[in-house]
Order: C-alpha cells, then structure tokens, then sequence
C-alpha cells in the first residue's frame, strides 16, 4: 500500500520556533482548529509536544487529507482528531459534532497561497467560532509597511504572483486592520527563521 504521507521541507525547520510560540499564546487544555494542515506533520508534531491540547486538523484538498490521516496514524498521537474536510471560504465553517467550539486556531502558510478572500474568509470564521481572550495565530512571510522584510521573500512574491495572480505576501497592516474590523487585537509580531512571521491575534 502505498504510503500517504507527505513531506514539507520547511515544516523540519519552523516547527520548533513556531511551537515556542505556540508554547506561550495557546491555552494550557482545550480544543486547536487548524486550517489549511497541509501535510499534517505540524499537527503531529505539536500534539506530541502539547499533551492538554487536543488539535483538530484540516484541508480542503483530498491528497492533503490523506496525508494528514496518514500522520495521525503513523504518530499514534492520541490527541489528533481526524482530518476534516474545511474550505476556509466555504463560511460558516461546519465543524464536527461533540468536539466543541475551538479555543484557538492556527493556520500555517496559507494566505500567501491563496486568494486574499481566503484570508478575508479565515478571519471572518475565527471571529465566529473564537471567543474573547482566544488567539488566532498566524504563519508567514509578511510584508511590513509597504515593504518586504528580505530580498528572498520579494523573490518568492514574485514566484507566487507568476503562478496566480491572486496569490502574493500579504501586507501586515492589511491583515492586522482586518482583523480588527472582526475583532482582533494584534497582541504580538514574532520574527521567525527564513524572513517569516508568527503572528498573534486576540479576540476582544
């Protein structure tokens, strides 16, 4: 049988400087949607390492489903739930019964990879589900005031632009501003390896 599960370079790299974020902003116990899971080695990764937190992983394409449930069961971390079918746009957001209302949520490199209504969408449904004094944290390559933060993320601007016009590095004044039309407090801008940001949002 063929195996499932894929591999994401960069995950080897940001895993343990976003986890020491994630260490200080998420609660001690409770429930973390992540949207956009991707091959689902961060989910794993982090429930192995943040045993009171329960991670409900998510995608909208079917092979990265199947590499998200593939890793859940290689890992046999017991506090992964199943991979969910989500479409960050498909709003509201439908989630499983009996898990509860998420107390945080993630998303890792997905809104340079996607549409900005993607991101619109992602910020528009955590504001549904989150309650106040929840964080919604971020992921990524950002530019900051106007500008990019390292010649290589123009680069890669410009690679993702050639691909789809609609994709590209989003400003963080852009996403913090939308945030706060949805209730966000920006609460802290962390610099990560690779020219990358983590980003924390806090519902009011």
């Amino acid at each position: 049988m063929a195996d499932a599960r894929r591999h994401a370079p960069a995950t080897a790299r940001n895993r343990e400087p976003i986890l020491a974020v994630l260490s200080r902003v998420l609660p001690a116990r409770g429930l973390v949607l992540e949207i956009a899971s991707g091959s689902g080695e961060h989910a794993v990764a982090f429930a192995a390492r943040l045993p009171g937190l329960r991670f409900q992983p998510s995608d909208a394409d079917p092979q990265a489903l199947a590499s998200i449930e593939a890793w859940r069961v290689d890992a046999g971390v017991g506090n992964v739930l199943p991979a969910l079918a989500l479409d960050v746009e498909a709003l509201p957001w439908a989630l499983p019964a009996g898990i509860g209302a998420p107390d945080a949520i993630l998303c890792i490199n997905m809104i340079h990879i996607a549409p900005w209504s993607a991101c619109l969408a992602l910020l528009e449904g955590s504001s549904q589900w989150l309650a106040p004094g929840a964080p919604l944290v971020l992921y990524g390559p950002y530019r900051e005031e106007g500008r990019h933060t390292a010649p290589s993320n123009e680069v890669f601007d410009a690679s993702l632009r050639e691909r789809d016009p609609a994709w590209g590095v989003r400003d963080l004044e852009s996403v913090s501003a939308e945030a706060a039309a949805r209730g966000f407090a920006l609460e802290e801008v962390v610099a990560m390896p690779a020219n990358n940001r983590t980003v924390v949002l806090r519902r009011a």
